[in-house]
């Protein structure tokens, strides 16, 4: 029609769809992911100053248990504490459970000698003899080499 009047044909449709909300929910749901996911793949961890190496390994081992040692000297099995007699219990049930277990030692570069040595003869009383000390990984340039 002439004159500005509108088309009698055109009821009003909507010819495109508004995909504002949809991004907005998207959105969302993006960050909710990526904050809660930390949390989700994360496990509590004992606060350990590692000694560095300059050769380390980064593979993953399918049967292990984590043993940890504090500044302080005291011992934690997956980040649970316990005591010496615990710690061999626990080693003895999953040695029995799995023998191909290994142990992955973590210690505090500050703590006795010796502690290291007392967690390294009761995992391997427990019959576990595969164990490595996990170290952190020394930059080249920071040793000097």
């Amino acid at each position: 029609m002439v004159g500005g009047a509108e088309d009698p044909g055109d009821d009003g449709l909507i010819s495109g769809i508004n995909v504002t909300p949809f991004v907005d929910i998207a959105l969302v749901l993006l960050i909710i992911f990526m904050v809660t996911a930390k949390y989700i793949v994360s496990q509590p961890q004992i606060p350990v100053d590692l000694p560095r190496a300059s050769t380390s390994q980064n593979s993953l081992i399918a049967s292990t248990v984590q043993v940890s040692v504090n500044r302080e000297g005291q011992f934690f099995v997956d980040a649970r504490p316990v005591n010496e007699a615990q710690l061999r219990q626990i080693m003895d049930e999953r040695h029995r459970a799995n023998p191909e277990i290994r142990a992955i030692i973590a210690a505090d570069r500050a703590v006795s000698h010796g502690r290291v040595v007392q967690a390294i003869d009761i995992i391997r009383g427990s019959g576990v003899s595969r164990f490595g000390i996990q170290t952190e990984y020394a930059n080249p340039v920071e040793t000097g080499r």
